[in-house]
């Protein structure tokens, strides 16, 4: 098992604190390509919900559970360390790279996730469950063969 995809509610809300919370390592340096995802305030859009494109994983987690948010477009990397952040575009940069999770969400509900750490795809599945999210499918290595990572191609 590679990772995982679902379909997510299209509603404002904490998703992303819904999902990765308690399942991802804090200490992951996430790498964001801030394309459209929002903070919502007074029930409307408003700044955009990342401003940094590099993040450690207590700021990243303080950000997706304080602020409400929406999300049309997320592409999100986690590694280990910020010198071990490259650019990962598609299945192949991911295997040969530090990268240890890729979360990507297209058109506000069509979520991917791949992970190196089996557990962690397990967790996922079990929380997206959880959350009431829908069209939950595991993805071995095989279906994610030639996987573009990007939200944009």
């Amino acid at each position: 098992m590679r990772g995982i995809m679902f379909q997510i509610k299209n509603e404002y809300g904490k998703q992303l604190a819904d999902l990765l919370v308690d399942i991802v390592d804090p200490a992951w340096v996430w790498s964001i390509d801030p394309v459209e995802s929002y903070k919502v305030e007074n029930d409307t859009l408003a700044d955009s919900l990342f401003l940094d494109v590099v993040m450690d994983g207590q700021g990243f987690s303080e950000l997706i559970n304080t602020h409400i948010h929406y999300l049309i477009f997320a592409d999100l990397k986690a590694f280990p360390t910020r010198e071990s952040i490259v650019e990962v575009k598609n299945v192949e940069d991911f295997m040969g790279s530090e990268c240890q999770l890729a979360f990507l969400l297209t058109d506000s509900v069509y979520t991917r996730i791949l992970a190196k750490d089996e557990e962690v795809i397990r967790k996922l599945g079990e929380r997206a469950r959880l959350k009431g999210f829908t069209e939950i499918e595991y993805l071995t290595d095989e279906q994610v063969s030639g996987m573009m990572l990007t939200t944009w191609g």
